[in-house]
Protein backbone atom coordinates (compact mmCIF):
# COMPACT_ATOMS: atom_id res chain seq x y z
CA UNK A 1 0.00 0.00 0.00
CA UNK A 2 1.07 3.57 -0.66
CA UNK A 3 0.27 6.67 1.37
CA UNK A 4 0.34 8.95 -1.67
CA UNK A 5 0.72 9.00 -5.44
CA UNK A 6 4.41 9.96 -5.29
CA UNK A 7 5.24 6.76 -3.38
CA UNK A 8 3.41 4.68 -5.96
CA UNK A 9 5.25 6.35 -8.84
CA UNK A 10 8.58 5.70 -7.12
CA UNK A 11 7.94 1.93 -7.21
CA UNK A 12 9.87 0.55 -10.22
CA UNK A 13 7.66 -2.56 -10.32
CA UNK A 14 4.61 -0.49 -11.36
CA UNK A 15 4.42 -0.56 -15.17
CA UNK A 16 0.76 0.33 -15.82
CA UNK A 17 -1.51 2.82 -14.03
CA UNK A 18 -5.30 2.52 -13.96
CA UNK A 19 -6.33 6.00 -12.82
CA UNK A 20 -9.81 6.03 -11.32
CA UNK A 21 -10.29 9.52 -9.91
CA UNK A 22 -12.72 12.35 -10.77
CA UNK A 23 -11.93 14.18 -14.04
CA UNK A 24 -10.60 17.29 -12.32
CA UNK A 25 -7.99 15.18 -10.51
CA UNK A 26 -6.70 13.13 -13.44
CA UNK A 27 -4.27 15.53 -15.04
CA UNK A 28 -2.24 16.11 -11.87
CA UNK A 29 -1.59 12.38 -11.49
CA UNK A 30 -0.85 11.88 -15.19
CA UNK A 31 1.58 14.81 -15.29
CA UNK A 32 3.39 13.39 -12.25
CA UNK A 33 3.64 10.02 -13.95
CA UNK A 34 5.02 11.69 -17.07
CA UNK A 35 7.63 13.55 -15.02
CA UNK A 36 8.68 10.35 -13.24
CA UNK A 37 8.98 8.45 -16.59
CA UNK A 38 8.76 5.02 -14.90
CA UNK A 39 5.41 3.61 -16.01
CA UNK A 40 4.90 2.27 -19.54
CA UNK A 41 1.15 2.71 -19.87
CA UNK A 42 -1.80 4.60 -18.42
CA UNK A 43 -5.51 3.80 -18.59
CA UNK A 44 -7.34 7.07 -17.87
CA UNK A 45 -11.03 7.36 -17.12
CA UNK A 46 -13.42 9.21 -19.35
CA UNK A 47 -13.80 12.11 -19.64
CA UNK A 48 -10.09 12.62 -20.24
CA UNK A 49 -9.83 15.73 -18.08
CA UNK A 50 -12.33 18.53 -17.71
CA UNK A 51 -12.40 19.64 -21.37
CA UNK A 52 -10.74 19.22 -24.76
CA UNK A 53 -7.88 21.63 -23.97
CA UNK A 54 -6.87 19.70 -20.87
CA UNK A 55 -7.23 16.38 -22.70
CA UNK A 56 -4.88 17.63 -25.43
CA UNK A 57 -2.30 18.63 -22.81
CA UNK A 58 -2.55 15.18 -21.23
CA UNK A 59 -2.04 13.46 -24.58
CA UNK A 60 0.97 15.61 -25.43
CA UNK A 61 2.56 15.01 -22.01
CA UNK A 62 2.22 11.24 -22.36
CA UNK A 63 3.61 11.25 -25.89
CA UNK A 64 6.60 13.37 -24.82
CA UNK A 65 7.26 11.00 -21.91
CA UNK A 66 6.97 7.88 -24.08
CA UNK A 67 3.96 6.62 -22.10
CA UNK A 68 1.20 4.77 -23.91
CA UNK A 69 -2.13 6.40 -23.02
CA UNK A 70 -5.50 4.67 -23.40
CA UNK A 71 -8.92 5.89 -22.29
CA UNK A 72 -11.56 3.83 -20.49
CA UNK A 73 -14.21 4.70 -23.08
CA UNK A 74 -15.88 1.42 -22.16
CA UNK A 75 -19.10 1.85 -24.13
CA UNK A 76 -17.18 0.58 -27.18
CA UNK A 77 -16.87 -2.80 -25.48
CA UNK A 78 -20.56 -3.51 -25.10
CA UNK A 79 -21.08 -6.70 -27.15
CA UNK A 80 -23.86 -5.22 -29.29
CA UNK A 81 -21.79 -2.12 -30.08
CA UNK A 82 -18.89 -4.28 -31.24
CA UNK A 83 -21.13 -6.66 -33.20
CA UNK A 84 -22.60 -3.77 -35.16
CA UNK A 85 -19.08 -2.52 -35.93
CA UNK A 86 -18.27 -5.93 -37.42
CA UNK A 87 -21.46 -5.86 -39.51
CA UNK A 88 -20.64 -2.37 -40.78
CA UNK A 89 -17.05 -3.31 -41.61
CA UNK A 90 -18.34 -6.31 -43.58
CA UNK A 91 -20.71 -4.07 -45.53
CA UNK A 92 -23.81 -5.96 -44.44
CA UNK A 93 -25.89 -2.80 -44.02
CA UNK A 94 -24.53 -0.97 -47.06
CA UNK A 95 -24.06 2.78 -46.87
CA UNK A 96 -25.39 4.01 -43.50
CA UNK A 97 -28.32 6.43 -43.75
CA UNK A 98 -29.62 7.03 -40.21
CA UNK A 99 -28.43 5.95 -36.76
CA UNK A 100 -30.14 6.56 -33.43
CA UNK A 101 -29.42 5.91 -29.75
CA UNK A 102 -32.31 6.21 -27.30
CA UNK A 103 -31.37 6.18 -23.60
CA UNK A 104 -34.12 6.11 -21.01
CA UNK A 105 -32.06 5.57 -17.90
CA UNK A 106 -31.45 6.95 -14.44
CA UNK A 107 -27.68 7.00 -13.86
CA UNK A 108 -26.03 7.07 -10.47
CA UNK A 109 -24.53 10.55 -10.27
CA UNK A 110 -21.31 10.92 -8.33
CA UNK A 111 -20.79 13.53 -5.56
CA UNK A 112 -18.03 15.24 -7.57
CA UNK A 113 -20.52 15.99 -10.34
CA UNK A 114 -22.24 18.48 -8.06
CA UNK A 115 -18.88 20.23 -7.66
CA UNK A 116 -18.27 20.37 -11.41
CA UNK A 117 -21.88 20.98 -12.45
CA UNK A 118 -21.85 18.22 -15.10
CA UNK A 119 -24.60 15.70 -15.52
CA UNK A 120 -25.17 13.97 -18.83
CA UNK A 121 -23.08 15.26 -21.75
CA UNK A 122 -19.64 14.50 -20.26
CA UNK A 123 -20.74 11.41 -18.35
CA UNK A 124 -23.32 9.49 -20.42
CA UNK A 125 -23.59 11.19 -23.81
CA UNK A 126 -19.83 10.89 -24.20
CA UNK A 127 -20.34 7.12 -24.56
CA UNK A 128 -22.91 7.55 -27.31
CA UNK A 129 -20.91 10.19 -29.17
CA UNK A 130 -17.91 7.87 -29.00
CA UNK A 131 -20.01 4.93 -30.24
CA UNK A 132 -21.09 6.94 -33.29
CA UNK A 133 -17.42 7.77 -33.94
CA UNK A 134 -16.45 4.11 -33.50
CA UNK A 135 -19.08 3.04 -36.02
CA UNK A 136 -18.84 5.81 -38.61
CA UNK A 137 -15.79 7.99 -37.99
CA UNK A 138 -15.79 11.70 -37.26
CA UNK A 139 -18.77 13.90 -38.17
CA UNK A 140 -18.49 17.41 -39.51
CA UNK A 141 -20.62 19.06 -36.85
CA UNK A 142 -22.99 18.55 -33.93
CA UNK A 143 -26.19 20.30 -32.87
CA UNK A 144 -27.26 19.86 -29.25
CA UNK A 145 -30.20 20.96 -27.13
CA UNK A 146 -30.32 20.39 -23.38
CA UNK A 147 -32.48 21.03 -20.35
CA UNK A 148 -32.20 20.26 -16.63
CA UNK A 149 -33.29 16.96 -15.11
CA UNK A 150 -36.07 17.55 -12.51
CA UNK A 151 -34.76 14.75 -10.29
CA UNK A 152 -31.21 16.07 -10.00
CA UNK A 153 -31.07 18.64 -7.22
CA UNK A 154 -27.68 20.30 -7.70
CA UNK A 155 -27.33 23.11 -10.27
CA UNK A 156 -26.78 21.85 -13.82
CA UNK A 157 -27.91 22.42 -17.39
CA UNK A 158 -27.18 19.19 -19.26
CA UNK A 159 -29.67 16.83 -17.60
CA UNK A 160 -31.69 15.75 -20.63
CA UNK A 161 -29.76 15.98 -23.90
CA UNK A 162 -30.77 15.68 -27.55
CA UNK A 163 -28.16 15.98 -30.28
CA UNK A 164 -27.54 15.36 -33.97
CA UNK A 165 -24.21 14.47 -35.58
CA UNK A 166 -24.00 15.48 -39.25
CA UNK A 167 -21.70 13.63 -41.66
CA UNK A 168 -20.46 14.77 -45.06
CA UNK A 169 -21.94 11.61 -46.61
CA UNK A 170 -25.44 12.65 -45.55
CA UNK A 171 -25.54 10.25 -42.61
CA UNK A 172 -27.32 11.63 -39.57
CA UNK A 173 -26.80 10.25 -36.05
CA UNK A 174 -29.41 11.25 -33.46
CA UNK A 175 -29.37 10.57 -29.72
CA UNK A 176 -31.84 11.19 -26.92
CA UNK A 177 -30.26 10.88 -23.49
CA UNK A 178 -33.18 11.05 -21.08
CA UNK A 179 -32.18 10.82 -17.43
CA UNK A 180 -35.68 11.67 -16.23
CA UNK A 181 -37.68 8.90 -17.99
CA UNK A 182 -40.86 10.13 -16.36
CA UNK A 183 -41.62 9.71 -12.64
CA UNK A 184 -40.08 6.22 -12.55
CA UNK A 185 -38.54 6.81 -9.10
CA UNK A 186 -41.51 8.72 -7.73
CA UNK A 187 -44.13 5.99 -8.00
CA UNK A 188 -44.82 5.75 -11.74
CA UNK A 189 -44.13 2.78 -14.01
CA UNK A 190 -40.59 2.53 -15.36
CA UNK A 191 -39.41 2.04 -18.94
CA UNK A 192 -35.65 1.84 -18.46
CA UNK A 193 -33.45 0.96 -21.45
CA UNK A 194 -30.69 1.97 -23.85
CA UNK A 195 -31.45 1.02 -27.45
CA UNK A 196 -29.79 1.80 -30.76
CA UNK A 197 -30.81 1.44 -34.40
CA UNK A 198 -28.84 1.78 -37.64
CA UNK A 199 -30.46 1.84 -41.06
CA UNK A 200 -28.41 1.37 -44.23
CA UNK A 201 -29.13 0.98 -47.92
CA UNK A 202 -28.84 -2.80 -47.63
CA UNK A 203 -30.00 -3.59 -44.11
CA UNK A 204 -31.11 -2.56 -40.64
CA UNK A 205 -29.70 -3.43 -37.23
CA UNK A 206 -31.19 -2.79 -33.78
CA UNK A 207 -29.58 -3.34 -30.42
CA UNK A 208 -30.22 -3.20 -26.70
CA UNK A 209 -27.33 -2.36 -24.38
CA UNK A 210 -27.39 -4.48 -21.24
CA UNK A 211 -27.45 -1.94 -18.46
CA UNK A 212 -29.61 -0.06 -15.93
CA UNK A 213 -32.50 -2.52 -15.59
CA UNK A 214 -33.48 -5.10 -13.00
CA UNK A 215 -31.39 -7.18 -12.63
CA UNK A 216 -28.64 -4.59 -12.90
CA UNK A 217 -26.78 -6.50 -15.58
CA UNK A 218 -28.93 -7.83 -18.41
CA UNK A 219 -27.66 -9.41 -21.65
CA UNK A 220 -26.92 -7.17 -24.61
CA UNK A 221 -28.87 -8.08 -27.76
CA UNK A 222 -28.95 -7.29 -31.48
CA UNK A 223 -31.28 -7.87 -34.43
CA UNK A 224 -29.91 -7.82 -37.97
CA UNK A 225 -31.84 -7.93 -41.22
CA UNK A 226 -30.44 -7.45 -44.73
CA UNK A 227 -31.78 -7.42 -48.29
CA UNK A 228 -33.06 -10.88 -49.13
CA UNK A 229 -33.74 -11.87 -45.51
CA UNK A 230 -37.31 -12.85 -44.69
CA UNK A 231 -36.92 -11.80 -41.05
CA UNK A 232 -34.46 -10.37 -38.57
CA UNK A 233 -31.80 -12.61 -37.04
CA UNK A 234 -31.54 -12.34 -33.26
CA UNK A 235 -28.23 -12.27 -31.37
CA UNK A 236 -27.63 -12.14 -27.62
CA UNK A 237 -24.67 -12.39 -25.29
CA UNK A 238 -24.23 -13.41 -21.68
CA UNK A 239 -21.97 -10.39 -21.29
CA UNK A 240 -23.19 -6.79 -21.22
CA UNK A 241 -21.81 -3.28 -20.99
CA UNK A 242 -21.54 -3.34 -17.18
CA UNK A 243 -19.33 -4.76 -15.81
CA UNK A 244 -17.81 -6.77 -18.66
CA UNK A 245 -16.66 -3.86 -20.82
CA UNK A 246 -14.01 -2.83 -18.30
CA UNK A 247 -12.00 -5.95 -19.09
CA UNK A 248 -11.83 -4.85 -22.72
CA UNK A 249 -10.49 -1.37 -22.08
CA UNK A 250 -7.59 -2.58 -19.93
CA UNK A 251 -6.92 -5.50 -22.25
CA UNK A 252 -6.55 -3.25 -25.30
CA UNK A 253 -3.91 -1.23 -23.45
CA UNK A 254 -1.98 -4.33 -22.36
CA UNK A 255 -2.10 -5.75 -25.89
CA UNK A 256 -0.80 -2.46 -27.27
CA UNK A 257 2.09 -2.48 -24.80
CA UNK A 258 2.94 -6.09 -25.63
CA UNK A 259 2.80 -5.54 -29.39
CA UNK A 260 4.19 -2.00 -29.33
CA UNK A 261 1.16 -0.71 -31.22
CA UNK A 262 -1.38 2.08 -30.73
CA UNK A 263 -4.21 1.22 -28.30
CA UNK A 264 -7.63 0.86 -29.89
CA UNK A 265 -8.89 3.72 -27.70
CA UNK A 266 -5.76 5.82 -27.59
CA UNK A 267 -5.61 9.20 -25.95
CA UNK A 268 -5.07 10.84 -29.34
CA UNK A 269 -8.13 9.14 -30.83
CA UNK A 270 -10.18 10.14 -27.80
CA UNK A 271 -9.41 13.81 -28.43
CA UNK A 272 -12.05 13.77 -31.17
CA UNK A 273 -14.66 12.49 -28.71
CA UNK A 274 -13.67 15.14 -26.18
CA UNK A 275 -13.86 17.83 -28.85
CA UNK A 276 -17.36 16.73 -29.86
CA UNK A 277 -18.51 16.89 -26.23
CA UNK A 278 -17.12 20.43 -25.94
CA UNK A 279 -18.86 21.23 -29.23
CA UNK A 280 -22.13 19.91 -27.82
CA UNK A 281 -21.88 22.24 -24.82
CA UNK A 282 -21.09 25.17 -27.10
CA UNK A 283 -23.93 24.26 -29.44
CA UNK A 284 -26.44 24.10 -26.59
CA UNK A 285 -25.25 27.48 -25.31
CA UNK A 286 -25.25 29.23 -28.68
CA UNK A 287 -28.30 27.44 -30.15
CA UNK A 288 -26.48 26.54 -33.36
CA UNK A 289 -24.51 23.71 -34.90
CA UNK A 290 -20.79 23.64 -34.01
CA UNK A 291 -18.17 22.00 -36.19
CA UNK A 292 -15.55 19.63 -34.89
CA UNK A 293 -12.84 21.86 -36.33
CA UNK A 294 -14.22 24.86 -34.44
CA UNK A 295 -13.08 23.17 -31.23
CA UNK A 296 -9.93 21.40 -32.42
CA UNK A 297 -8.52 24.17 -34.61
CA UNK A 298 -9.98 27.51 -33.47
CA UNK A 299 -9.03 30.50 -35.58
Amino acid sequence: MYSNVDELLDDPSIEVLDIAVPPDGQSEIIFKACAARKVRGILAQKPLGVNFAEARNIVRACENAGIVLAVNQNGRYDPSIRALKMALDQGLLGDPILATIDMRGIPHWMPWQARLGWVTLRIMSIHHIDAFRYWFGNPERIYASVRSDPRTRFPHEDGICVYILEYASGLRCVAIDDTWTGPAREGGPADIRIQWRVEGLSGTAMGDIGWCRDPYTTPSTMKLGCLGDSQFTDYSWERSWFPDAFGGTMAQLLVALENETEPEISGRDNLYTMALVDAAYRSASLHRAVTLQEIMNPQ
